[in-house]
């Protein structure tokens, strides 16, 4: 991909503002054919319209995105707020390929696409998914098993709908677009919650229900952990304090934040947003600012280096509960990406869930890069 274009906008009309995004955009080319429109959720009943005008105003062909709570530019989060924002990139024909809504398997996708998949290899999907379909991790793991690697988050939206754009707006599955094996990319993923006790082992447990934890109640294991203040009075670990499962294998200490749905006093229990097993590791992180600026730091210093120069465009998919909400006003975490990594397009959304190297994480920050 090249000659990649940014625009984006808030305003309270998405018609006013896609007249100020193609006026940003500039002179295209009929080289430009992949666009990547995110818009605020206001406008999430529209997102059908928008794409469609703007095929008609630029003639670029294939649009991916969606809608949200917030979305991202460079160096800017318009968060709770009517914006649009959008890429536009010239690619060649054999490229990309959009990815047709998954709603149970990946069988759409072969049907679609599979001579091209088998010439040009794809190493990379960036997908959309609907927060409500139970099918979302174990297609996003099938699509992994198949391509590579899956980066995207899930559609945060409060109205309107949870709408995908892949070329037409979808619900109920995971759509987005495939990356040829030559499209030159990187990713990085960058945790918002530090941990605050050491790796444990679940040892007694049913479905989502912890029991026993080290051979001991669980409940009692996790006021060890989480401080003698917060045991006192565990209403205050609601929203503070979350469950995490290391990633099986992982050489940099990955782990999947959960949240914890219910707490047992009585019967010493402990209930998290996954279901586990008897054996399965597990500890507990806190929400940390300080934490999540470490951690980003270190993620965009790995990506500076593997890229080399400066990128060509980025997509950014954060969690909703980062942005403002952990980081403070004034757009703080995308100008932490901006000035780390210097001014390039990038466009993306804060997301129900995060998705990268085809598992669904929360509280955390996905950036991919194409160099």
């Amino acid at each position: 991909m090249r000659d990649i274009r940014l625009a984006h906008t808030a305003v309270p009309d998405w018609r006013a503002g896609l007249g100020h995004c193609v006026a940003q955009l500039g002179k295209l080319t009929e080289e430009h054919r992949l666009g990547f429109l995110y818009v605020a959720d206001k406008f999430a009943g529209s997102l059908g319209d928008i794409a469609a005008v703007l095929g008609e105003v630029t003639r670029v062909r294939d649009w991916v995105g969606t809608a949200s709570i917030g979305i991202c530019a460079t160096g800017r989060e318009y968060f709770d707020e009517p914006a649009l924002a959008m890429l536009v990139a010239a690619a060649d024909p054999d490229e990309y390929r959009l990815l047709p809504s998954l709603q149970h398997d990946t069988r759409p996708m072969k049907q679609a696409h599979g001579a091209w998949i088998e010439r040009q290899h794809p190493a990379l999907a960036l997908v959309h998914a609907d927060p409500r379909a139970e099918a979302v991790p174990a297609v996003v793991r099938s699509l992994g098993d198949e391509i590579g690697f899956v980066v995207g988050g899930l559609t945060a939206s409060r109205g309107g709908g949870f709408p995908q754009l892949a070329g037409k707006v979808t619900e109920g599955g995971v759509s987005g677009v495939l990356f040829a094996g030559g499209v030159a990319v990187a990713t990085g993923l960058s945790q918002g919650c530090s941990p605050i006790g050491p790796v444990r082992r679940i040892t007694d447990c049913h479905d989502n229900v912890i029991v026993g934890i080290d051979e001991q109640p669980a409940l009692e294991v996790f006021k060890q952990d989480i401080g003698e203040l917060l045991a006192r009075d565990l209403r205050k670990v609601a929203g503070y304090i979350h469950a995490a499962l290391p990633v099986p294998g992982s050489d940099t200490g990955d782990y999947l934040v959960r949240n914890l749905t219910g707490i047992d006093p009585q019967h010493g229990l402990l209930a998290i947003g996954a279901e586990v097993e008897v054996d399965d590791p597990i500890l507990f992180v806190r929400r940390d600012r300080g934490a999540a600026e470490q951690d980003l730091s270190r993620m965009l210093r790995q990506l500076r280096a593997r890229a080399k120069a400066r990128p060509q465009a980025g997509i950014y998919v954060s969690c909703l509960a980062r942005g403002p909400n952990l980081f403070g006003p004034e757009s703080q975490e995308l100008r932490r990406i901006r000035d780390e990594l210097g001014e390039f397009p990038l466009v993306g959304f804060f997301a129900n869930g995060e998705i990268s190297h085809n598992r669904l994480y929360g509280y955390t920050g996905v950036l991919t890069l194409f160099l």
